[in-house]
This record gives C-alpha cells, sequence and structure tokens, in this order.
C-alpha cells in the first residue's frame, strides 16, 4: 500500500505564557539552566511562568490527492496545526512526516518582500517553494490572469492593498503544482467573488491528485470541497470522518449553544473604522433567548463601536442552518436609502428582525459580517452565537409541526387558482 503523503503522529505543541522575555539569551544564562537541571529541587522558570498546550496528541494520516478539511473553535490549534505543517514552528513532541513540496498561504503576503514588485515576489515565491525559473515562466501568465493584478504587476507590493495582497499569494501558491497546498482563513480577506474563485480552483487542484488542507469557518465550503474532515477541539482531535457528519456535529453540539457573545473592546473584531462589541439573539420582550417558537420574532442585536464614518461601511450577518448552509445574509443598508438607520460616531446599537413563519425547526448560527462594499472585510469572524427554532405556525392536518421539513425555511406562501 502507498504510504501517506503526511504522517501525523503524536504532535503536540507546548508555548509558555507569562514569562518576562529577556532581550537577548548569554552564555551565562545556558550555564545557569545547564546546571539547575543536574541540581535536584532547583527549578528553571519563575513562578509566573506556566505551560499552555495548543495541541495535544494529535494523530492522523492524509492520503495523497484527499482534501482535508480542519475546523474548531478559535483557539482550538488549527492555525498552530498548519504552522507546523508548513515547517514554520517546530513540534514540542511528536513526528510529522511530509512527502513532497508544500506550499502555504497562512497570512496576508507570508513570503513576500514588500520593496519587490508583484514580478519580482512571483519569481521570489516560486522559488521559496523549490520551483525552477522554468516552471515559474510556464505558469506566469496563469498567476497573473487568476490574481487580477495585471495593472500593478511591476508596483511595489508594499503598496498593495491586503486583498490585491491575498489574491496574488493564492495565486503564486496555487499554480506552481506543490504536491500539498495549505490554506488558512486568509481567503477570508477577498471579496465574495474571489472566495468563490479560490474555493473552485482549490477543487481543481485536488481533482489532478495534489493534497490539499483547508483551514475555514465556512461549513459549507468544507462539505463541498473536502473528501474528509478533521474537527480539533482544545488542542485534541474530536472527529475525523466525513464531511458533512463532522460540521453537522460540530455546529450542533450543545456546547457551542448561547444567544449571546461579548467582547473585550480592547480585542473586539474589527479595526479603526469599526468594532463589534456584542451580538445577541432577543425575543420581543427585550430578553436574551436561545430558544424560539417559529411563531414568534426573532431580533439579532449588535452593540458597535463606529470610530470613523464610511458611505461603503456595511454592517450585518449571516445566518446559518446547522448543516452550515447559509440561509440568508441581511445589512443594514439592504433597503432603500431613505430606510437606512443613521450611524453615528460612538455607540451604535442596530437590531434586526427575524419575522415569525419563516425557520424550520432546527438550530440556526450567527456569524458577524461588517464590511467596506467591494474594498475589504471588516469583521468576518466564525459564528458567533446559537439559537434553536421549534415550529409552532401553521394549523391544518397536513401541517406536522413535530418534525422539520427538507429546506432551511418552512414559510406558509400564498396559493390561489388563477
Amino acid at each position: 500500500m502507498t504510504k501517506p503523503i503526511i504522517e501525523i503522529e503524536n504532535v503536540g505543541k507546548c508555548y509558555r505564557i507569562g514569562a518576562n522575555k529577556e532581550p537577548y539569551l548569554s552564555l551565562r544564562d545556558e550555564i545557569v539552566k545547564f546546571t539547575s537541571r543536574l541540581r535536584p529541587g532547583i527549578k528553571n522558570r519563575r513562578p509566573s511562568e506556566t505551560d499552555f498546550w495548543a495541541l495535544k496528541d494529535v494523530s492522523f494520516n492524509v492520503r495523497e490527492g484527499e482534501a482535508i478539511g480542519i475546523i474548531g473553535r478559535n483557539g482550538a490549534g488549527k492555525s498552530t496545526l498548519l504552522k507546523i505543517l508548513s515547517q514554520i514552528t517546530p513540534p514540542t513532541r511528536g513526528k510529522i512526516t511530509m512527502r513532497g513540496r508544500v506550499a502555504s498561504l497562512l497570512e496576508v503576503g507570508t513570503g513576500f518582500h514588500p520593496e519587490l514588485t508583484g514580478r519580482e515576489n512571483i519569481f521570489l515565491n516560486g522559488a521559496i517553494l523549490g520551483m525552477s525559473r522554468a516552471e515559474i515562466r510556464k505558469k506566469f501568465c496563469e498567476i497573473i490572469a487568476f490574481a487580477e493584478i495585471d495593472k500593478f504587476l511591476d508596483t511595489p507590493v508594499k503598496r498593495y492593498s491586503s486583498g490585491m495582497y491575498v489574491r496574488l499569494a493564492f495565486a503564486v501558491a496555487a499554480h506552481l503544482e506543490p504536491e500539498i497546498l495549505v490554506v488558512d482563513e486568509v481567503l477570508a480577506v477577498g471579496d465574495a467573488e474571489f472566495q468563490k474563485k479560490c474555493l473552485g480552483k482549490m477543487g481543481d487542484v485536488a481533482k489532478t491528485g495534489r493534497t490539499v488542507l483547508f483551514v475555514s469557518h465556512n461549513m459549507q465550503a468544507i462539505r463541498l470541497l473536502c473528501t474528509r474532515c478533521v474537527l480539533l477541539q482544545d488542542g485534541n482531535v474530536a472527529a475525523n470522518g466525513d464531511p458533512a457528519d463532522v460540521t453537522s456535529s460540530y455546529m450542533g453540539s450543545d456546547d457551542n449553544c448561547t444567544g449571546e457573545k461579548s467582547w473585550p473592546l480592547a480585542t473586539a473584531p474589527g479595526d479603526d473604522t469599526v468594532r463589534i462589541m456584542s451580538l445577541k439573539t432577543m425575543n420581543g420582550e427585550g430578553d436574551v433567548c436561545s430558544d424560539f417558537s417559529s411563531d414568534k420574532d426573532v431580533f439579532v442585536e449588535m452593540l458597535l463601536d463606529v470610530r470613523s464614518i464610511d458611505a461603503a461601511l456595511r454592517v450585518g450577518f449571516e445566518l446559518l442552518w446547522q448543516d452550515g448552509t447559509v440561509v440568508f445574509t441581511s445589512h443594514h443598508n439592504d433597503a432603500a436609502a431613505s430606510e437606512w438607520p443613521a450611524l453615528s460616531i460612538g455607540i451604535n446599537r442596530l437590531s434586526c428582525k427575524i419575522p415569525p413563519g419563516l425557520l424550520n425547526k432546527g438550530r440556526y448560527s450567527v456569524a458577524p459580517r461588517i464590511s467596506l462594499h467591494c474594498t475589504r472585510w471588516i469583521v468576518h469572524t466564525p459564528s458567533s452565537i446559537q439559537f434553536n427554532v421549534y415550529v409552532a405556525h401553521g394549523n391544518n392536518e397536513f401541517w406536522v409541526v413535530s418534525t422539520p421539513q427538507p429546506g432551511v425555511i418552512r414559510p406558509i406562501l400564498s396559493w390561489i387558482k388563477v
């Protein structure tokens, strides 16, 4: 039997937190550390130092040509695992065997030199990936066409927007034919059309027999693109199997169900334009709620700290079904301009009403989405809160309220004979 292209055996990664950083390590420091290990009872660390295991005994294999989705909540260890696979950081323990060239797209601009032009960085990045100049030249035109940066090809990349950065970086990584392509959620920087284009390209890459490892909070993309899914939870492998089963289990897990999420202002998602401070689902009485009857209103409330006003600002959310399917996306300025709620500098509280008689029985997630239209994402976080719906609308013998019907919505529509 052919050996796996990636073998991950009992991998763990430990970080030391709470330590006072030292500007450099001297010979004296190293001697003290060495002698302290030889003398029983002498500890080599400060009392304030503690260990944090980002990964704990992670083990699984990847076969050539597989597309593996890696999912989990923030802090589960997804990005740490990809950095180890990309040889950016070593594991604390365990062993990883890679049989092929790896191209990684983990952060915007990784592997680019800001002073070099787009053209020069294509050749630099390709060389870093182990490609010959002839291989890069062969794919050069395809890379430029995919990235759509032909006007700025000879401009230093330090003048590129984050969207241009990621378009060029992905184009290089995907077109230079590495055996293993590793992609983190960096694609969220791009607009919706570019994300769709990237997912299509990764699907093409997988079909050619190359291996793809894909971290994403988009469960629908994981199910469509991946042949297998690995769920990480607190640094451990919690599930490994069919993408539909693993994503459904993750989206429907009880410990994720809460109708409210708040962030400290210093670490709240966003930037200098706006930050989101809290997200809630509320009933008609104004109480935070995570269980709703389908014949009642559901209110989604967002508390924002607006720091600058931009005409292109869009504030909204995605509503996702329990299997990760996007039910709909709503923004504060979807309606006619005369109906937009006016945002002002400072704290703003926005509320959106989901009308009764619309949603099917099941669990739904709310993921905040804030952007400058067709320019960049400001907030593109995973699902932050969840709520359950039980069906109570409909009043005839054919309307079975105890079981969900096919589809993510269950409206009563108007029928007439014409």
